[in-house]
């Protein structure tokens, strides 16, 4: 997404300053360009937006999105602005208070909850700068969408049985380990109790 930044981006921009958010101590600047040519459409009606953003204990990194008010495609992604090494975070959610601890994500990233779900990177992946609670909740809805439209009862009740155990997870009531690995080194779990290693990347000959 970077490189389509790169590719269309011209003299005319918003620039604008923000207030602090939970998601971020800072953000910078946005631009936006509009009228964009849409990659799925093709219409001029994409809208993209890139903001610079301070995350405590990670560091500037871009936030991109991409918006088509005609097909309503969107991708979003996030960048940090220095070069990173591929890399693993283990997190063993314990606690409410767990809900708070900030989670960068990419789009390239894996998210791995074991025994309750995974969110694998592809053309549909998104970035986001979020929290843990953030990240069950996505789950949830997932689930949530997948329940609705399970005809076998059997699969119905397996799903209803992990909305439970998110709801315990979220309440403190069970432990989780919440696993992200990245490729690109633009993810993180921003904590003390996160345990940070290497990403071995297999290379396809």
């Amino acid at each position: 997404m970077r490189f389509y930044f790169k590719q269309i981006k011209t003299a005319n921009y918003k620039k604008k300053l923000f207030s602090k958010t939970p998601m971020a101590k800072e953000i910078e600047t946005e631009q936006d360009f509009e009228h964009q040519p849409c990659p799925l459409c093709n219409e001029r009606t994409l809208i993209l937006a890139e903001r610079e953003v301070e995350v405590p204990y990670f560091g500037k990194v871009y936030l991109f999105s991409m918006t088509c008010n005609n097909c309503k495609y969107h991708k979003a992604d996030v960048e940090s602005t220095e070069q990173k090494e591929p890399v693993k975070y283990e997190f063993d959610i314990s606690s409410e208070d767990d809900m708070k601890v900030r989670i960068v994500k990419s789009s390239e990233a894996t998210v791995k909850l074991p025994h309750l779900a995974s969110i694998s990177p592809g053309p549909a992946a998104q970035g986001y700068v979020s929290n843990i609670e953030g990240i069950l909740n996505r789950v949830k809805y997932q689930i949530e969408s997948a329940k609705e439209m399970e005809e076998d009862e059997d699969g119905k009740k397996n799903a209803k049985n992990l909305l439970k155990k998110i709801t315990r997870i979220k309440w403190g009531q069970e432990r989780q380990k919440l696993i992200i690995e990245d490729p690109s080194g633009n993810s993180a779990i921003i904590s003390d109790k996160a345990i940070k290693s290497q990403l071995r990347v297999k290379v396809v000959k």
